[in-house]
């Protein structure tokens, strides 16, 4: 199937306590700079678990990569 055609993957919303925590720790810029497909696989992870636990432990990897830079989902990037 020619990228054309493919379907697009639902866009996630955005949770309150992920909105809060990217103010808080003043990451909001550097979570808006990353390309489109990032922050929605971000809010993807997040948000597919069901484990409260779990969705902070998500959180925490998106902030603490969001800080250092060069790193996505565990992946050196360069962007």
């Amino acid at each position: 199937m020619s990228p054309a055609l493919r379907p697009l993957r639902k866009r996630e919303a955005m949770p309150e306590f992920v909105r809060l925590a990217l103010e808080e720790r003043g990451l909001r810029a550097r979570y808006d700079a990353r390309p489109p497909y990032q922050r929605n696989d971000y809010l993807l992870w997040i948000n597919k678990v069901k484990r409260e636990e779990t969705k902070r432990k998500h959180l925490e990897q998106m902030l603490d990569e969001l800080e250092a830079g060069g790193v996505y989902m565990g992946i050196d990037w360069n962007g």
